[in-house]
């Protein structure tokens, strides 16, 4: 797919070889983009638990996919079921390299995350929505839980969005 400042991006699902740049990918947002929010100390500490083991873990239950532009992942976003739910499902790991905001990616990704079969079959889906994210979920149509404008423990606030199935 072609963006509007004419990137290429293609879209590809998730293997195991991935881990490591995708890592790096995430890491970098922490300290690049989300640490004007959350400060460096608290970067850091998340930068050093977000390693290869821990995006394998969240990949073992979820329908990850990678963006790709000239073979480098420039953007990455996962959808599982919420604690193994038919009906509710919970969008991941949604990220894109920190030069390359703001240029459309991240509309690509959801809207492939939207068209994956575990969106498609919700009638709720949940995204714990950084500081830095959420209104970029919120022009995406999602909402806060049960009205609820408030960061829960792990300082994300709570979105969803209903469907009619």
């Amino acid at each position: 797919m072609r963006l509007a400042n004419g990137t290429e991006v293609t879209v590809r699902t998730y293997n195991e070889a991935d881990a490591e740049e995708i890592v790096r990918l995430i890491v970098r947002n922490f300290k690049e983009v989300n640490v004007r929010d959350y400060g460096v100390e608290a970067m850091e500490k998340l930068a050093k638990h977000h390693d290869v083991n821990w995006f394998k873990s969240i990949a073992s239950g979820s329908n990850v996919y990678v963006f790709l532009n000239d073979g480098i992942i420039v953007g990455v976003g996962s959808i599982a079921p919420f604690w193994g739910s038919l009906t509710e499902s919970i969008i991941l790991t949604v990220f894109v390299l920190p030069e390359l905001h703001n240029q459309g990616i991240g509309s690509l990704i959801m809207d492939t995350l939207e068209a994956d079969e575990l969106f498609l079959r919700a009638e709720r889906i949940e995204i714990p929505a950084s500081i830095t994210a959420v209104d970029f979920y919120r022009k995406k149509g999602y909402e806060y839980k049960n009205g609820i404008k408030e960061l829960d423990e792990e300082r994300h606030y709570r979105l969803e969005k209903f469907k009619n199935i």
